[in-house]
């Protein structure tokens, strides 16, 4: 395993993004123009061998952590390298550099204090995916905040970010939520130590939380161990305050007009849900895992798509037609093109950003130009999962329909032979 980070042979260090209890994240230059992020570990190793915890501990987590670039996702930062330091013999793993915002700097002005209902989906959704895609690997994040996730300025990706609390043991995990991890965004059994698949959603729930309401549930009102306490009990005990409420005050104090307000208070219930089941107290009445999770969303986005669309304008899809330049679709073809234009809408629904969108004028400063990066392309996965979410709905639509049609028919004929019944007892009265 090589050792770096004087920054030694191709890898120039040029200084500090972020230092904090939990490690140091340095950002590094390779020969080139390759920038990357170097989160350096703050639990030295000693000798690289089975006789040292650390070293075993760390070579543990690191193995698992490369699963996530073997089939890799434009939500979740790449791992590029590993290694342990020259000066000090601290672990480090070096990821590729997001260059753009973090989520929580989106929340600052000159942007409104709450997300708005297209772009709160959009995040759930690619950042749902991102805990996705690590909790099918094995890899538990532990350390999922608004400050760990990126907006890709370059792929118009939200990027999870930081998997240093990922390779620390259970010991250090501890000692480093104690006196120096985001107790924010912290699942209950964290303080404990302990961190499970479901610490994940919790966090996740936090940050669609924050986002929504424009703040979190419990915020800090120092870094004092009396207010750091407080937060603590408040996540084991406390009972969290209506996100819908604080979003309404946030929302006048940031939008101009009484029906913008209006629109962005219509967030699906759907989401609501999703929401209220990430953040339950006890691990088991959560999701299960990110898989669990992201079915849920994708399955919301369909319901909110056919029923409810977003507020904003649907591009309506296109006819499709023959080669003689009429419109034809048999019933055997039906069901799979109103397949293939539900996925068209719900995908639109979400991609499609208003001009004013948060990404589109941030950072806009007489010498920076406003961006609007494209929407990258689903997984095919993803897709997957959407068209099986629409076949299942159109089918049971048509159970539905069939089942009505018996009930239908089965009443007429119970109708038609009660009628012939007293025509035979009046002929046999003799009354006609």
């Amino acid at each position: 395993m090589s050792k770096v980070f004087t920054i030694a042979e191709g890898l120039e260090n040029l200084g500090a993004l972020r230092t904090g209890g939990q490690g140091s994240v340095y950002k590094g230059k390779r020969i080139g123009t390759i920038y990357s992020a170097i989160k350096l570990i703050p639990t030295p190793i000693h000798t690289e061998d089975n006789s040292d915890k650390n070293y075993v501990n760390f070579i543990n987590e690191v193995t698992k952590l490369q699963k996530v670039n073997e089939n890799p996702s434009p939500n979740v930062v790449k791992i590029l390298s590993w290694g342990i330091t020259d000066s000090g013999s601290f672990p480090y793993i070096e990821m590729e550099f997001i260059e753009g915002p973090e989520l929580s700097g989106l929340l600052e002005p000159p942007h409104p204090k709450a997300f708005s209902v297209k772009e709160l989906v959009r995040v759930a959704d690619q950042l749902a995916g991102a805990i996705a895609h690590c909790h099918r690997v094995g890899v538990k994040h532990g350390d999922i905040k608004s400050n760990n996730v990126k907006y890709n300025i370059h792929t118009g990706n939200f990027v999870l970010l930081d998997f240093g609390l990922a390779i620390m043991s259970e010991e250090q995990r501890r000692t480093s939520i104690r006196h120096a991890g985001a107790i924010e965004f912290m699942a209950p059994e964290q303080h404990e130590g302990k961190m499970l698949l479901q610490s994940d959603i919790y966090s996740f729930g936090i940050i669609l939380y924050e986002l929504l309401a424009g703040q979190v549930p419990f915020p800090l009102t120092d870094n004092g161990d009396t207010s750091r306490n407080r937060v603590m009990v408040n996540h084991l005990e406390g009972k969290i305050p209506d996100p819908m409420q604080l979003r309404k005050q946030n929302l006048v104090s940031s939008l101009s007009g009484k029906e913008d307000v209006w629109r962005e208070m219509q967030v699906p219930s759907w989401l609501l849900a999703v929401l209220d089941k990430c953040l339950k107290k006890d691990p088991s009445e959560r999701y299960a895992n990110g898989m669990e999770l992201l079915e849920a969303i994708t399955s919301g986005m369909l319901i909110t798509s056919h029923e409810n669309p977003l507020p904003g304008n649907i591009p309506a899809p296109l006819p499709i037609a023959n080669k003689t330049g009429t419109v034809q679709i048999t019933r055997g073809t039906l069901t799979a093109w109103v397949a293939i234009i539900c996925l068209l809408v719900a995908l639109l629904t979400y991609a499609a950003l208003d001009k004013n969108e948060r990404v589109v004028y941030y950072a806009t400063t007489p010498d920076v130009k406003p961006f609007a990066a494209p929407y990258v392309t689903p997984s095919d996965e993803y897709l997957k999962q959407l068209k099986r979410a629409e076949e299942i709905r159109i089918w049971t639509q048509q159970q539905k329909v069939l089942n009505a049609q018996r009930a239908a028919a089965a009443a007429e004929k119970s109708k038609t032979e009660e009628v012939q019944k007293k025509k035979k007892r009046k002929k046999f009265l003799g009354i006609f």
